[in-house]
């Protein structure tokens, strides 16, 4: 008699069709069988998740490793942030790769660093800078198993200069657009017209009720807005696929919306502060940001379009910079923070709990529509027979008080510090192994590389 690797028993687990009271069999990694929990089935290990959901692990597409969050080169940039990853439920992380060298050489020091430390799964997208780069971006995708690419639209002059990044335009652009279109490929632009925050610097800062109320007003929402309605028409020219990532506000999305209207192949991304925080959060400048926390009316404004449906995905956009790099004002502080652990909770907690999304909703936009658009579906981000078994157990009642001081990413500190959340991973499994637990140790990396050889549109159609 053939025995399996493992069963979770006695659990209420999120599947496609609903939330139902089934156990779940794993052996070699995958989920062999979903059966009644009055079904026999011999297993070496069996995990009593009595009072627990079992979610499909966290696919979070938008993640920032490495120095000045460039690329990842040592265990100090992995560890803490794939174990704060896991901590959130996170199984699969896709990171962000951004340097001016060629991939060819940036892509095998990443994928060792990555290999060698980390405790989930994982895949990049490169940041396309140059001529060069661009040119070789068919060999990426076939040769790397790379297929999504990021472009900053707000790199103009010298704006990119700090990270060691050449200034671009919008020919390049819509060349990019059209190699990704020809390439099975995805562009995630960082969308905002820095032409018009250089005409509102020249002007004179403005000062907001709060520091996060300033920084708003120097990048208001027509900054992104804009930039993403350009975004959308060129797409449509080009019939390339583009996923407008950290969707901020309601003008944005009245944008998308229209551009969705006329181009099916747009997809929409947010993250969990601008669900759960505005320019009157307590946080200050350790929530500044790119593009900025908005006001209470646009985060409600995102609620609505998760509901609908318009945001197809959350990301974290996680950057591990440490403290130190936000204890300063407003203007001079860093952007970006630290979110990989708090992205499944935000949902759980304001989302579920507190607005009444449903969980199926939650693991749709948590992990099964990222793992579709970036060309990893159905291995990832579902719970059914044949996938792996990526999973976060869940207590949806628990409540807890966030400090950044109990939580796992080298930076230290996080935007949410003092919020009290509903909702807690208890357990996160990778391909059948027990990653996280609450109050035990962590084992060994075994993170695995996920080639993907197309994304958007493409994939969609592969995953059919």
């Amino acid at each position: 008699m053939t025995i399996a690797d493992l069963r979770i028993a006695n659990a209420d687990v999120v599947l496609p069709e609903g939330v139902r009271r089934v156990d779940l069999i794993v052996d070699g990694g995958v989920i062999t069988e979903i059966v009644d929990p009055s079904v026999a089935v011999a297993t070496t290990d069996v995990v009593d998740a009595t009072g627990l959901h079992v979610l499909p692990g966290v696919v979070d597409p938008h993640v920032h490793l490495g120095p000045n969050i460039t690329f990842p080169q040592s265990d100090a940039d992995v560890s803490p942030e794939t174990r704060s990853a896991a901590a959130g439920g996170v199984t699969t992380m896709l990171a962000y790769l951004m340097s001016p060298t060629p991939y060819h050489d940036v892509f095998p020091v990443a994928k060792q660093a990555m290999e060698a430390s980390s405790v989930v799964d994982f895949g990049f997208h490169f940041c396309v800078v140059s001529r060069d780069q661009l040119d070789a971006l068919p060999d990426y995708v076939r040769d790397l198993g790379v297929s999504s690419f990021k472009f900053f639209m707000n790199f103009r002059g010298e704006e990119g200069a700090y990270l060691g990044l050449p200034g671009n335009d919008d020919g390049f652009l819509f060349d990019l657009l059209q190699s990704c279109e020809a390439n099975g490929a995805m562009l995630d632009p960082h969308a905002e017209n820095i032409e018009l925050v250089w005409r509102l610097r020249a002007a004179g800062l403005v000062e907001g009720r709060t520091a996060l109320d300033s920084w708003n007003l120097a990048r208001p929402d027509y900054v992104e807005a804009e930039a993403l309605n350009r975004l959308a028409f060129l797409a449509r020219v080009t019939g390339a696929s583009v996923y407008a990532v950290h969707t901020t506000n309601a003008l944005a999305l009245d944008v998308l919306r229209q551009g969705r209207h006329a181009y099916e192949n747009i997809f929409v991304e947010s993250c969990p502060h601008y669900l759960t925080l505005d320019v009157d959060s307590p946080c200050g400048t350790y929530g500044k940001v790119n593009p900025p926390l908005r006001t209470a009316s646009d985060r409600e404004a995102l609620w609505r379009a998760v509901a609908e449906g318009l945001v197809d995905t959350i990301g974290s956009d996680h950057v591990p910079r440490h403290r130190s790099f936000k204890e300063k004002d407003i203007w001079t502080a860093s952007a970006g923070f630290p979110g990989l652990e708090n992205l499944l909770p935000t949902l759980l907690s304001s989302g579920h709990n507190q607005r009444g999304l449903p969980l199926q909703r939650v693991a749709e936009i948590s992990s099964t529509r990222p793992a579709q658009l970036f060309g990893l579906y159905p291995k990832k981000g579902v719970i059914a027979v044949g996938s792996d078994a990526d999973l976060a157990l869940v207590d949806l009642r628990e409540e807890y008080v966030v400090h950044g001081a109990d939580q796992l990413s080298a930076s230290e500190y996080t935007p949410w510090e003092g919020e009290t959340m509903t909702g807690r991973v208890r357990h996160t499994y990778v391909r059948g192994t027990r990653v996280f637990s609450v109050g035990q140790e962590f084992g060994a990396p075994t993170g695995r590389f996920l080639e993907r050889r197309s994304s958007g549109a493409t994939a969609l159609e592969v995953s059919a």
